[in-house]
């Protein structure tokens, strides 16, 4: 007797158990399914877009998950991921494109599917797009240029640097920066363009020592991105100067420069809050509440001021 209620103890333990995973299976598959694709997860600049968006799936309980093109050397590797991922049918897209016709005409086959896409970062004229979550690009590049001024006198000459890719994103930056620096009386001496092939750092310094052989009274850059903004500051070091370097991303190595005097300020995107928001919107569109076309996620200002508090996030958050 007492071995029979041994045995229907276990077997009622164990249906308990079978139970309780059914249920846990049918309660992930019940909620629905958010895909947020990144331009790539080598970068601390898209590893801290995805922290925001891991984020933005636990809190609104989703059953998300952040990938990103195995490998961004080939031309087609965005497109080859976007095929896959329609197939699996999400109930929304979050992706951050690339500019191209080829990424364009999947976009609009995941509308004709009925299927939300929300366009993080870079902006695309897509027709039925259901948002864009990102910086306003110009208005960045505006508050650099401010801000580089700032630190130097009418009539000083500085050099912009970018990539040499066809980019709205980039050209708003530059467009804003240019008309600000304009406005205060600097002189823009040099905008030179960097080729995106391999370690851009390595070509960025080649492009900045061109620049100080060839304007060798520039007083302050501006680069598009934080990457291109480090290597320009290896070159000034090398030269024996200090100057003022503005980037545009906020990441560790660009605050840590800013804590411990280096730089005395820069302007940063917000990826963290443009991964949040961007799932969050994703939940809103789902829950069926209507939404805006544009979502500015806003730019930082980081100073002495503010650096340690934001080395101290960002340093926690990629842990």
């Amino acid at each position: 007797m007492k071995r029979e209620w041994i045995i229907l103890l276990i077997s009622l333990i164990f249906l308990a158990i079978v139970i309780g995973c059914i249920v846990k299976f049918l309660r992930t598959n019940d909620r629905p399914k958010v895909v947020v694709v990144l331009q790539d997860l080598d970068s601390q600049y898209w590893n801290i877009v995805k922290a925001g968006a891991e984020k933005g799936f636990r809190e609104f309980d989703l059953d998300g998950k952040v990938v990103a093109p195995s490998n961004q050397l080939k031309k087609d590797a965005l497109e080859y991921t976007l095929k896959n991922i329609l197939n699996e049918h999400p109930d929304v897209l979050v992706v951050s494109p690339y500019e191209s016709s080829a990424v364009m005409s999947i976009l609009e086959k995941f509308v004709e599917n009925k299927i939300p896409v929300l366009l993080l970062d870079t902006d695309l004229p897509l027709e039925h797009k259901t948002a864009h979550i990102g910086t306003d690009n110009f208005r960045l590049g505006r508050i650099a240029g401010e801000l580089l001024a700032s630190q130097l006198q009418p009539g000083d000459e500085v050099a912009l640097i970018t990539r040499a890719v066809n980019s709205s994103v980039l050209s708003a930056r530059i467009q804003g920066a240019a008309s600000s620096l304009e406005e205060a009386g600097i002189k823009i001496a040099a905008e030179k363009s960097v080729f995106p092939n391999g370690d851009e750092s390595l070509f960025t310094r080649t492009e900045m020592r061109m620049i100080l052989q060839g304007h060798p009274d520039v007083k302050g850059v501006f680069a598009t991105t934080d990457t291109m903004a480090l290597g320009t500051l290896d070159v000034i070091k090398e030269h024996g100067q200090k100057l003022p370097v503005i980037g545009a991303d906020g990441i560790t190595k660009m605050v840590e420069l800013i804590k411990e005097g280096t730089l005395t300020s820069t302007v940063a995107q917000n990826p963290y809050d443009m991964g949040y928001i961007s799932v969050e919107t994703a939940w809103k569109v789902i829950k069926g509440v209507r939404v805006r076309k544009n979502v500015d996620t806003g730019v930082d200002l980081i100073t002495k001021d503010n650096a340690k508090q934001k080395l101290d996030f960002l340093t926690e958050l990629l842990k």
